[in-house]
């Protein structure tokens, strides 16, 4: 392991232009579960109140959820060392953004200045009808479903829901950087998720080494990753910072 962590910081030191594609995994130390899999949140919550359809019939009912998922149990989330070392890989000039599937706003608060959210935030939250974006920390969550304070319309968090298209910005930006890509560093992301997971392939098709930081095997392991440093983000991400800044 000491051997591909040293060899990926080499990598990583000796590229013009590495991106960070970041899943569930990287947040699941801060206390935020993830979605899918054995302790995942469709195993307690039915994935319709984050239906669009159903969420536009019935907004009272999803908010409900919404709330409990989004505003109750993950307020008080903080970054996690994997977050804060790649702030600093961004502060530093090694590693250019960070494409994320998470929406928990993490990254950002660890520092990273450069962030495409491909699934959006759930710290903002947005008229459906006449666009104004509202900060959930400025929303009294007692009183659900919030509305818009100039049309009174439901506000719908500011992230992406089953039948609703990815961000055109955050979409054309992730594939931009993808497509310049020399290094992708892929954390604590299954590959499951689609159109998200193109992004890493799309680096590898581009010529860019993928090195992959997760516990398990994922759908990248065997078909694109070139290196495979397994473990928790934290702690790997830990060790790759001090090849990359120590050496």
């Amino acid at each position: 392991m000491e051997l591909l962590i040293e060899e990926a910081a080499k990598i990583i030191r000796d590229s013009k232009f590495t991106i960070a594609f970041t899943g569930a995994g990287i947040s699941v130390e801060s206390g935020i579960p993830p979605f899918r899999g054995k302790h995942g949140l469709w195993n307690r919550y039915n994935p319709e109140v984050l239906d669009l359809s159903f969420y536009l019939e019935d907004p009272a009912h999803c908010w409900k959820y919404i709330r409990e998922i989004f505003y109750d149990f993950f307020a008080d989330a903080n970054p996690n060392d994997a977050h804060l070392v790649l702030a600093r890989m961004q502060e530093k000039g090694l590693l250019q953004s960070v494409v994320t599937q998470n929406i928990d706003n993490l990254h950002q608060e660890a520092g990273s200045k450069t962030v495409h959210e491909f699934h959006g935030n759930s710290k903002k939250l947005k008229c459906m009808k006449c666009g104004k974006i509202f900060h959930a920390k400025d929303i009294n969550f007692e009183n659900i479903p919030p509305k818009c304070d100039e049309d009174g319309e439901v506000l719908k968090p500011d992230f992406i829901f089953f039948g609703e298209g990815i961000p055109r910005t955050a979409y054309e930006n992730s594939f931009a950087d993808a497509e310049k890509a020399e290094v992708c560093i892929i954390v604590g992301s299954t590959g499951e998720v689609t159109p998200a997971s193109f992004v890493p392939r799309a680096a590898k098709q581009n010529g860019a080494t993928i090195i992959e930081i997760n516990p398990q095997e994922s759908m990248f392991t065997n078909y694109i990753t070139d290196i495979h440093l397994k473990g928790k983000a934290s702690d790997t991400l830990t060790q790759l910072e001090k090849h990359l800044f120590d050496d």
